[in-house]
């Protein structure tokens, strides 16, 4: 199910932005010279041969980059195999030990992959649920960022501050008192999913005309929800980049109904005990991806065009991870 939602996400933002730099280095070996910074002192991947993978959607690619830059600048040579077709293709690159590394996200893995119903609220405790649930896989899971890749309404700030909203219980409060008022944009999938809009009408007892509800394509909701005249509200993902050039506010999902999807490093076992100092390399990059970091990470690819990788290498030479010669 996620892989087809992120799927959608990444057709509609190449229809949006056109061409873009998702992947152009897929297959190739990293030639990026780059040094360590704060990261990969001592050069203690000297010698390794490591294999990188992703998803074939833009946040995935450069968070695999930024693994990839990672391992080089630790004196790995680095084969990059990202823009892997699908959330399936990719994790099994990992675990089958024909990629050594890739960033997963915690709700893909403890519903799709593991085959729960029930997301785990608390974000940490998925985490931990999720690693030591695929250990028997062969892949173990470091340490999650905070960065979220999961559902949320959003709104233009004109119509959000007319209603004074901030949460979705206030939205659905609004819809009680002023049921016209709330009309939402929303994709096809998510107006049918469990873990989309039926779900989040009755986790917030809301109980809208089918009226207010518009279907289109995910990448029209963005305009059109920037818009704010077909809707008050759309569906957006948390860390699209269109959220921050748009000029969307997200609301809070304050009754924790959407699953989290953190972002955290999936590694093939035998190549970490290989090379244990790998935790020590990607723990401080996980520590400093927030949702909102990805979110103008993403838009530097997808709205101003640029190559993925390039973006990943200036933001780690920005936060003092590695060093570009």
């Amino acid at each position: 199910m996620r892989a087809r939602r992120l799927r959608a996400v990444a057709a509609a933002l190449l229809l949006a932005a056109g061409p873009v730099g998702c992947g152009l280095h897929s297959g190739s070996v990293i030639a990026d010279d780059v040094v360590p910074g704060s990261i990969g002192r001592g050069l203690p991947l000297k010698g390794a041969g490591l294999t990188i993978a992703s998803k074939n959607f833009t946040e995935n690619v450069i968070l695999a980059e930024m693994i990839g830059l990672a391992f080089k600048a630790a004196g790995a040579t680095v084969n990059d195999r990202t823009n892997i077709s699908g959330s399936i293709g990719a994790r099994q690159a990992v675990v089958s030990g024909t990629a050594d590394a890739m960033y997963d996200y915690t709700g893909t893995a403890w519903i799709t992959y593991l085959g729960h119903t029930r997301p785990i609220t608390d974000p940490h405790q998925q985490w931990l649920a999720v690693r030591d649930a695929d250990l028997k896989n062969g892949v173990t899971w470091l340490p999650a960022a905070s960065l979220n890749n999961t559902y949320a309404l959003a709104g233009n700030k004109a119509n959000v501050g007319r209603y004074g909203l901030r949460t979705l219980s206030e939205v659905a409060a609004l819809a009680r008192r002023q049921p016209s008022a709330v009309t939402l944009c929303v994709d096809n999938e998510f107006a049918v999913r469990r873990d989309g809009l039926p779900g989040m009408l009755k986790a917030y007892g809301m109980d809208l005309p089918k009226a207010n509800i518009r279907t289109m394509d995910a990448g029209i909701v963005y305009t059109t929800t920037a818009k704010g005249r077909a809707c008050l509200l759309g569906e957006v993902y948390t860390t699209d980049g269109r959220i921050t050039q748009l000029g969307l506010q997200v609301l809070e999902d304050d009754r924790h109904f959407f699953p989290n999807y953190n972002a955290a490093p999936m590694i093939h076992s035998s190549t970490l005990k290989a090379h244990p100092a790998i935790a020590g390399l990607l723990d401080p990059i996980s520590a400093r991806l927030s949702t909102a970091t990805a979110r103008q990470l993403n838009a530097q690819v997808d709205v101003a065009g640029r190559d993925a990788r390039q973006v990943a290498k200036e933001w780690l030479v920005r936060q003092g991870f590695i060093k570009a010669r």
